[in-house]
């Protein structure tokens, strides 16, 4: 009974304040950017806006980028204890012979059977974009290359990156290596995020390793737009892909974008995408912190409904001059099921800008709603089952 009752619930939040923001940036044309990646998504990391996206949810090659992966696992080993900076890992010849100085691929140029400290490493994966690092950290951690990328597609699953798979540590060209722009800037999110102690080194611009000295490969940190990270990557699979993230004045953007066909292509690409981002977009609060969104509906509770909170304030980067409007919707699976804890995550805040979704935020329950009296669960019992005819009623129409 219980499973015929719960269905998919659409509530629409056209809210006083998402209709000021629609009447608000209505003041002129708005501005739009026609970005020339084949792969592109700019999301502002505070608010989760997302200000322009390009087949930001099809599947393709991510390259080196990939090793923004392999850098969270290592993090995620050092924030837990489990390894330290100072530990070494031997560079095997199977990591000498397939990332070394004669594989031609991108190398640290570490020694077959050196001992090499986690951090040194680290440095060899993230700013020399070493395959040869890669490969040492995904053996030392998991004892081979294969199991460290089962690590990988499993970790992603645990990040919500549902589309997102991984077949080795340092993005070498693969069927089964594959990943979305969408999920791409999602990962980076929770790096920068989760490892602020570790997230520095994708900002150092050179590293030097047995007296070679090479610069980081991404270009934005020497374009002074305020980019302290993260990754390139380029193979024939991909073409030229980049990760990357930037401050200026207190905000910070995600940008994404892969397949451009020359590495200045993309250098260009990224600046004019970053500054644009930076440029053509003003914050609004939508919410407050403690402010209901919506509510839901309780099934069998004391409350018919409950009220939905994002927990923090709500704000969306809305076009200067835009005229486009916002659309936001509360999705849940419902009615909820009495009883309903507090603080629990039952619903999502989405919101379009014409087509494109650009907004999607988590929502709690504000309260607890206990379970209800017997004449009360029978009322809602009737008022489900004459909600459920009028649908199969409709759908069958």
């Amino acid at each position: 009974m219980e499973g015929a009752l719960r269905v998919w619930r659409y509530a629409a939040v056209l809210l006083t304040a998402l209709l000021f923001l629609a009447a608000e940036a209505s003041r002129g044309q708005a501005q739009t950017f026609q970005t020339s990646a084949p792969f592109a998504i700019l999301v502002d990391y505070d608010s989760g806006t997302v200000l322009l996206e390009k087949n930001a949810d099809e599947l393709m090659a991510p390259a080196s980028t990939s090793k923004i992966m392999t850098a969270e696992i290592v993090f995620r080993e050092l924030a837990e204890g489990r390894l330290k900076l100072d530990d070494t890992m031997t560079v095997s010849l199977n990591a000498w012979h397939k990332g070394g100085a004669s594989s031609g691929g991108s190398t640290m140029f570490a020694k077959v059977n050196s001992q090499i400290r986690v951090e040194d490493l680290l440095r060899g994966l993230i700013i020399d974009s070493g395959n040869d690092a890669a490969i040492a950290l995904a053996e030392g951690i998991a004892g081979s290359e294969d199991a460290f990328a089962a690590l990988m597609t499993k970790r992603a699953r645990e990040l919500g990156l549902t589309q997102s798979t991984f077949a080795n540590p340092w993005g070498k060209g693969d069927p089964q290596e594959k990943v979305t722009a969408r999920e791409m800037a999602k990962l980076a999110a929770h790096v920068i995020k989760t490892y602020p102690q570790f997230y520095k080194y994708f900002g150092e611009q050179e590293f030097t390793w047995d007296k070679i000295r090479q610069r980081n490969r991404n270009p934005l940190l020497f374009m002074n737009v305020g980019a302290d990270g993260l990754k390139t990557g380029d193979i024939n699979e991909s073409g030229f892909g980049l990760v990357g993230s930037a401050i200026q004045n207190g905000q910070r953007l995600i940008l994404v974008i892969n397949g451009m066909k020359t590495a200045r292509e993309r250098g260009e690409e990224a600046r004019k995408l970053i500054e644009w981002g930076f440029r053509a977009f003003e914050a609004k609060v939508m919410f407050a912190a403690d402010e209901t969104v919506g509510t839901a509906r309780v099934y069998g509770g004391e409350q018919s409904e409950v009220p939905l909170v994002a927990g923090a304030a709500v704000k969306l980067l809305v076009p200067r001059g835009s005229d486009t409007k916002l659309v936001g919707k509360i999705v849940y699976r419902g009615p909820l099921l009495a009883p309903v804890e507090e603080g629990v995550e039952v619903a999502r805040l989405k919101v379009w800008r014409g087509t494109a979704e650009v907004l999607d935020l988590p929502l709690k329950t504000a309260n607890s709603v206990a379970v209800g009296s017997l004449p009360k669960r029978a009322f809602d019992a009737g008022v489900e089952l004459a909600t459920n005819l009028l649908l199969k009623s409709f759908s069958k129409n």
